[in-house]
């Protein structure tokens, strides 16, 4: 693919949210449809449910290549009166009495194209026969484009012309914050934190004419397996059918170097100083492993304040090639706080004295910048 077919930046799944929310708080914006493109599974669906839910506003979800193109033109009735015939709307549409909320066209540019003629008509002119909608909805469409590997069917400028546009991409620090607060098996945070750009795969299976590949949602598929009681067979046949067998065979791999590097348990169990040299991990797959077991294992006050402990015991690691140390710590103290936060288990960090030389650091370092 050459150049930018989008003529747009790419902007990740959080920004975008954030985009919709201030849309929405605006009248004169919420007027104006908004059309989402990207991969699958990079979150489209999701973002339009989490902004509809910060307001708790209705959401009309409409996934257009489940429904024909009469479910939103409405049934054509002979009314005898008036002698004339006239469309009745489906009710699934918001009706007068329900003023604001969200209508989500999903997989538009999938659509059979005499149902997009009706979905245009709700994004142009925000009606479609006699059904007209109301003034305080937001309509949200979302869609693939040809390039993204999707069956697509072209937009023309003319409606293009009439939406704000998002060329919505992944940035993996975004879906790491995700993976947490899902709870996300940590051989898979840890996996893509190594390698980032295993998350999404899309252009790599295009070229090579594959039919299976890596994506977001993916990888969520993924640490659900892991997380499950399969056997180890089991769990590598799943794997392998959800992001392929190159996919699969590298991130078994990198699995065996995470369960050989680091015995999280036993560092854990361990006391603070000496006895936990021993067991700090000496590569960058057993570092990164290390940081999301910790993470996974911290769910009480007393585990939180030793995986600060740990952390902070990093630089003694007897690695024979150089680590990032610093920066995973950092990373480190950031994810193990953040859960604290979500945990009610802020004061036992807060009182940790690891903790607070950890911050007093941070703060002189970014005095001195």
């Amino acid at each position: 693919m050459q150049g930018n077919p989008m003529n747009i930046p790419p902007v990740s799944i959080a920004a975008v949210k954030e985009a919709l929310i201030e849309q929405y708080q605006h009248p004169q914006l919420r007027h104006r449809a908004s059309m989402l493109w990207g991969t699958r599974g990079v979150g489209k669906s999701s973002i339009v449910r989490q902004v509809a839910e910060h307001f708790d506003a209705p959401l009309v979800d409409l996934r257009l290549t489940t429904i024909e193109p009469v479910d939103i033109r409405g049934a054509i009735f002979a009314d005898d009166r008036r002698q004339q015939t006239v469309w009745f709307p489906p009710e699934f549409l918001p009706s007068a009495d329900q003023p604001a909320g969200i209508l989500f066209l999903d997989e538009l540019t999938a659509a059979d194209q005499r149902l997009q003629i009706s979905a245009y008509s709700l994004i142009l002119d925000r009606r479609v026969g006699n059904y007209r909608l109301p003034d305080g909805w937001q309509v949200i469409a979302a869609g693939n484009a040809a390039f993204h590997g999707a069956v697509s069917h072209d937009m023309g400028t003319a409606l293009a012309d009439r939406m704000f546009h998002f060329n919505v991409q992944t940035v993996i620090e975004a879906f790491l914050d995700y993976a947490l607060t899902k709870d996300f098996a940590p051989e898979v945070m840890a996996y893509l934190k190594i390698r980032p750009d295993k998350l999404d795969d899309t252009q790599s299976q295009l070229a090579n004419d594959h039919l299976v590949g890596a994506s977001p949602r993916g990888w969520e598929d993924v640490s659900n397996v892991i997380k499950s009681n399969l056997s180890e067979n089991g769990k590598r046949t799943f794997v392998q059918g959800r992001v392929g067998a190159a996919n699969a065979a590298e991130f078994f791999g990198v699995l065996r170097e995470l369960k050989a590097g680091t015995d999280v348990m036993a560092l854990l169990a361990a006391a603070a100083g000496p006895q936990t040299v021993p067991l700090l991990p000496k590569t960058l797959d057993g570092l990164y492993g290390m940081i999301y077991a910790l993470l996974a294992a911290a769910t009480d006050a007393s585990r939180m304040v030793r995986a600060l402990e740990i952390v902070d015991q990093l630089p003694e690691t007897a690695a024979p090639d150089p680590l990032p140390i610093r920066e995973a710590q950092t990373l480190a103290m950031e994810l193990l706080f953040q859960k604290a936060l979500e945990r009610g288990l802020e004061g036992a960090v807060l009182e940790s004295p690891v903790y607070r030389r950890y911050a007093e650091q941070r703060a002189a370092d970014e005095q001195s910048i």
